[in-house]
């Protein structure tokens, strides 16, 4: 897997004011990564730590609220939408419901042609009927149901109309948002695997946001752990899921459902504590008010993204073997 870094975030911020005292909502907090040219980097931690506002803001659909997004030396998060254009067909999106995600009233072909009417790239309709025909074979969708609408289509080959259209203008770097999540457990695989092969035929780097860490120990070369808005944790997969140094990385893999019925039974390590709210994050460490591991220092002083090992660990005190 190549190192060079096809996108770079510098202390990246996204806020929302909200209310009529205008107060504002920390969905990301001062956020810093790299992300690998050809890698499928896992973006994980619990619904609302902001992973799905990080993708968005990474790639332009969202203004950042300050910090910088360097892709080719260029820092696109100070863009206008008028500068970004010509960016935007190497960063596209899967999104997470195919069911939303696809206009109701057009056809598959006009959904996947629309990109490529956009940027011009086929000249005439034929041309571009014919580059749709390609695409939808690339994804496992039958060329006969070219003039069928979205309804007709069950959730899965939804998703793969989805991934046809991120594909269509040959971007970069995709961001996954929690593709299968909305799926039949028995397609998920499939689309899985789809999204696999598609990668490497068209040399794509993912940024794949999820919860299911199942999930992400089959698609992930890395994984960025979020909590509250923050970055936790930076790892290669084997790593973290072998050795977590961050408490929070620790009980997220310790919470992953296991099938052998001997250890079903296994005492489970449980967070306790409150979690804080977005709109009053805590002074020190994000995670200080429900880390069992927390002291003083933890609580006043904001832990910087150090390196630990060839990892990035935002903490303290991070864990150590049996010290804890």
């Amino acid at each position: 897997m190549s190192r060079e870094i096809l996108l770079r975030a510098e202390h990246l911020y996204k806020t929302y004011k909200t209310g009529k005292k205008g107060r504002e909502v920390h969905a990301v907090s001062d956020v810093s990564l790299e992300i690998h040219k050809g890698e499928t980097l896992a973006l994980v931690g619990e619904s609302g730590c902001g992973k799905s506002t990080l993708g968005r803001t990474l790639i332009h659909m969202l203004p950042a609220t300050a910090g910088s997004v360097i892709y080719k030396d260029m820092d696109i998060a100070a863009m206008s939408d008028k500068q970004f254009k010509p960016y935007r067909s190497k960063m596209q999106m899967i999104f997470q419901d195919p069911y939303a995600s696809l206009d109701p009233r057009m056809t598959v072909r006009d959904i996947i042609a629309e990109p490529l009417e956009t940027y011009k790239l086929c000249g005439s309709r034929e041309k571009t009927t014919e580059a749709v025909l390609r695409l939808m074979e690339a994804v496992g969708i039958p060329g006969e149901f070219l003039n069928r609408y979205p309804h007709q289509f069950s959730g899965g080959q939804r998703q793969r109309i989805g991934i046809a259209r991120a594909i269509a203008l040959r971007p970069e770097l995709i961001i996954c948002d929690e593709p299968v999540s909305a799926l039949d457990v028995s397609v998920q695989s499939q689309v899985l695997n789809l999204l696999k092969d598609i990668q490497k035929d068209y040399d794509l780097t993912y940024l794949f946001i999820g919860h299911d860490l199942s999930v992400v120990n089959f698609m992930a070369d890395r994984v960025c752990v979020m909590f509250l808005g923050c970055i936790c944790e930076v790892a290669d997969k084997d790593e973290l899921y072998a050795k977590p140094l961050h408490p929070y990385s620790e009980f997220l893999l310790d919470a992953i459902p296991i099938a052998d019925p001997h250890r079903r039974n296994r005492k489970r390590k449980v967070i306790s504590g409150e979690i804080p709210s977005p709109m009053d994050l805590p002074k020190g460490c994000c995670f200080c008010t429900r880390c069992p591991y927390a002291t003083e220092e933890c609580r006043s002083i904001r832990p910087e993204l150090r390196d630990i090992g060839g990892r990035k660990v935002a903490c303290h005190h991070p864990l150590e073997g049996e010290n804890r």
